[in-house]
């Protein structure tokens, strides 16, 4: 069959449906024919499932032209997806496709939630197409005989690449690569793009940096005009501060009649604790939204967050709470608005969440922007214009990733082993190890065979064999087993599964919470009200609780997100235009509290950079602007504090947050000796960082991760779970030895690099100082707290305040500095 009549096939099953292929479509499946490998960068909702596809089971039928009578079994193409959450919905694409066209093609889905059975009939034989995620995929690799199985798999899709890039699970995809390709190296491999700004190198580290897959791929965009309403919600009375409401809760009637004249919304929350909070104060207020409403998060148990996703497919609810778990690709036709509570601190993420709302390639995308404070009506004007002007995050992707690298050659060493000198040739293929030398890939195998230098003593650290013949091999049942119950890059506190006493799954909730409580105590978690009555076993029973009784809101760590470098410069761009006669009309609604502003201090233009100072009863507060997001703000509040005591012995207590940092001290800070002896620097900022931060504590947390996917510590088996304290004080045990002992060991070097690297940032520090440095630094002494300095000081206080004794602070505070 040649390539017109393949794509007659696809046509006119595209015109049976009443649907017209994309010229980006057919550009996918032609190049797909040629034998070509690629990315595809298009956005939400424009048919990117079917541009791959499609291709994958022509290609079939091309090779097998009697197809309807005789079927070829074996694996053809596998399909890696980052959510679980997507393989409903890529499942079904691929079955209408095949069904329709009669192919006789069979597919499977295998994640986590996959059942035993399913496993055990997919190992006795495999569908045609597989869709599976990293982990998983990865536990293939760990299956004796993996290699039988992939060699009939023809092309590999990953799909929603963005997410995966700049994260260890795309490290993890990047070695499985290496492995499928080595295997069979006519394999085809293909990625999914939506929102990214650096695409070639995108498509370089799937590819493989020096690989000759790279010489024969293709980059392909899509060019719809999808148009996206940006509508910020202002309300009539603008407060002329902006402290008001942290969680924007002092809006939800204009929330509500957003859902009043929508079919279907969903209403996107930063956190886990903020979207329990939303949905709690729009049933209260509105209980006539009761049986119409749910609420949809990552900790809600599976049978939970899959009922809502059909309830909206099947236009059942009005409006769903969400956090980022409905962000990726699941196709919600009914889906007309989009909420955004808060700043989305990105904008790849916000039009990722816009993309929701008119999910099909002709429609209009109509998101509300919903600013918790005034100043983050700013962020909506930048986003505004970001989508405008399709300004789009790049993903950093991860070098010399040690404890992937250590589990992988593990999962290797599982199954059938491995000979290092033909691994180390496909790794140094990949971008991630493509700088590897002779001497780091001696260390991984030393370390898997004998447990490091300074380990070699326990037994425990010696998982690999090397046999006569030189294979790497486990030959310990034990120890392959507890390695595939770990693999996997992603880990967060130890959960702790809630249930009724009477039986039945609620979700999970972090340790770190359930610790705090005793028996009795009453919390909200999925929408109810929950008496805990005992834990057992890492499960947390509970009882519904009296609907009068009062409870806490179940929280979570790590909740909170910072300003990406495009966001932030972005907002700083708007910021300036303040001061100019082009204001958006988000400008134009704040021009009481830039009229504040300037009342007592400035609104900064593009070449100032702001410091105000004021005294009030809690002592003398120091305030810079940077607009750097907040973990660069809490890393240079520490390298500030640290070179100003070096001038004067001073104690500060510091708070940060998006917009700025503030330095609280109960003496004067001599801010001319500051300016003068030009603190702002990048010169030796990095000795600086380690002086001033506990960098060797933050290093030790950022191990205790690095220990457990390299298998160092072993969480537990299953309901036998080892709880987080003792997995750190395990870790840090080790990190100890190796501090003292193997100083030179990759991984404790690692720990110290991905602290300064990925979570203080250190690269983006240095810019920020840069750009100070070149900027006029104005120095206002205030009389009273200004408008841009009230978010920092609220910030500080809501560590030690309840939400409702906050509120009533800052009521005090605003009447206060209003006289």
């Amino acid at each position: 069959m040649n390539r017109e009549e393949l794509f007659d096939i696809a046509t006119n099953w595209f015109t049976g449906r009443g649907w017209k292929p994309f010229p980006f479509q057919t550009q996918t499946w032609t190049a797909f024919l040629q034998g070509r490998n690629g990315l595809l960068n298009a956005p939400t909702g424009s048919g990117k499932t079917y541009a791959l596809w499609i291709p994958v089971i022509l290609d079939y039928i091309k090779n097998n032209p009697d197809y309807k009578t005789k079927h070829k079994p074996g694996l053809k193409a596998i399909w890696i997806t980052p959510l679980r959450a997507l393989s409903t919905e890529i499942k079904q694409a691929a079955e209408r496709v095949a069904d329709d066209l009669e192919t006789g093609l069979t597919v499977g889905v295998r994640t986590g939630d996959t059942s035993a059975s399913e496993r055990s009939k997919q190992k006795n034989k495999m569908p045609d197409l597989l869709i599976t995620t990293p982990e998983s995929m990865q536990l293939m690799l760990a299956s004796k005989g993996y290699e039988s199985v992939f060699k009939t798999c023809g092309a590999i899709i990953i799909d929603e690449w963005h997410e995966l890039l700049g994260t260890k699970r795309g490290v993890q995809v990047e070695l499985a690569l290496s492995r499928l390709k080595h295997i069979n190296p006519r394999l085809r491999t293909w990625g999914i793009s939506a929102t990214i700004g650096n695409l070639k190198q995108a498509l370089e580290v799937l590819l493989g940096p020096n690989s000759p897959a790279l010489q024969n791929s293709v980059m392909i965009r899509a060019h719809i005009n999808k148009k996206i309403n940006v509508i910020s919600v202002i309300p009539e009375k603008m407060d002329t501060y902006p402290w008001r409401g942290h969680m924007g809760l002092h809006l939800v009637d204009e929330v509500a009649n957003i859902i009043k004249k929508s079919k279907t919304t969903l209403i996107f929350c930063n956190t886990r604790s903020q979207c329990e909070l939303w949905f709690q104060a729009l049933l209260t207020k509105y209980p006539e939204f009761a049986g119409e409403l749910a609420m949809h998060h990552g900790s809600i148990a599976r049978e939970t967050r899959q009922w809502v996703e059909q309830a909206i497919r099947d236009e059942q609810l009005r409006a769903v709470v969400c956090t980022s778990s409905l962000d990726l690709g699941v196709d919600f036709a009914p889906v007309e608005t989009v909420v955004q509570i808060g700043g989305p601190k990105g904008v790849a993420r916000f039009l990722q969440r816009a993309g929701r709302s008119g999910h099909q390639p002709v429609q209009e995308s109509n998101i509300y922007f919903l600013a918790t404070h005034a100043i983050e009506l700013v962020e909506a004007s930048a986003l505004r214009r970001a989508v405008k002007e399709t300004v789009v995050e790049d993903r950093v992707p991860y070098l010399n990733s040690w404890d992937v690298l250590i589990q992988y050659l593990v999962t290797l060493a599982v199954s059938d082993g491995f000979y290092p000198a033909d691994i180390f040739k496909e790794i140094q293929d990949t971008f991630c190890y493509q700088g590897i030398t002779a001497e780091e890939w001696q260390f991984c195998l030393n370390f898997i065979t004998r447990g490091s230098q300074s380990l070699q003593a326990y037994d425990e650290y010696k998982k690999v064999e090397i046999e006569a013949d030189g294979k790497f091999k486990v030959n310990s049942k034990t120890t392959a087993l507890r390695h595939r119950m770990q693999i996997g890059t992603i880990v967060g506190d130890s959960v702790m599964n809630v249930k009724f006493l009477g039986g039945g799954y609620i979700g999970s909730i972090e340790e770190w919470f359930v610790s705090k409580l005793i028996p009795g105590d009453i919390f909200i978690f999925a929408g109810r009200k929950l008496e805990l009555i005992r834990i057992r076993n890492m499960e947390v029973i509970v009882r519904m609780a009296n609907p009068g009784a009062k409870a806490v809101h179940a929280s979570w760590m790590g909740g909170r997100l910072t300003l990406s470098s495009q966001m932030s410069e972005l907002i700083r761009e708007e910021l300036y235009a303040a001061n100019t006669e082009s204001m958006s009309r988000e400008l134009k609604s704040l021009e009481p509290m830039f009229t504040r502003q300037r009342k007592e201090s400035i609104v900064p233009t593009d070449n100032q950079f702001l410091i105000e100072t004021f005294k009030t009863r809690e002592g003398y507060h120091a305030i810079f602007y940077p607009f750097e997001g907040r973990y660069v703000h809490e890393a240079l509040a520490s390298v500030m504090a640290y070179r100003i005591s070096l001038l004067s012995p001073i104690t500060f207590s510091l708070a940060y947050n998006d917009y700025g940092f503030e330095l609280l001290s109960d003496k004067e800070i001599d801010m001319q000796q500051v300016l003068d002896n030009n603190l702002f620097t990048p010169l030796h900022l990095h000795t600086d960082l380690q002086q001033s931060l506990n960098a060797t504590e933050m290093a030790r947390r950022k191990f205790r991760d690095i220990a457990v996917i390299a298998g160092l510590v072993f969480t537990g088996y299953p309901g036998k779970n080892v709880k987080t304290k003792h997995l750190q004080s395990s870790s840090q045990l080790i990190f100890e030895v190796f501090r003292d002992y193997e100083p030179n060991n990759l991984l404790f070097q690692q720990a110290y690099r991905e602290t300064f690297e990925h979570q203080l940032e250190e690269g983006r520090l240095i810019l920020a100082l840069e750009r100070i440095q070149n900027q006029e630094i104005v120095w206002k002494q205030c009389e009273k707290p200004t408008p841009f300095s009230f978010p920092i000081i609220t910030d500080r206080l809501r560590e030690r305040l309840s939400s409702e004794t906050l509120a009533e602070r800052i009521k005090k505070m605003t009447a206060n500095y209003m006289k």
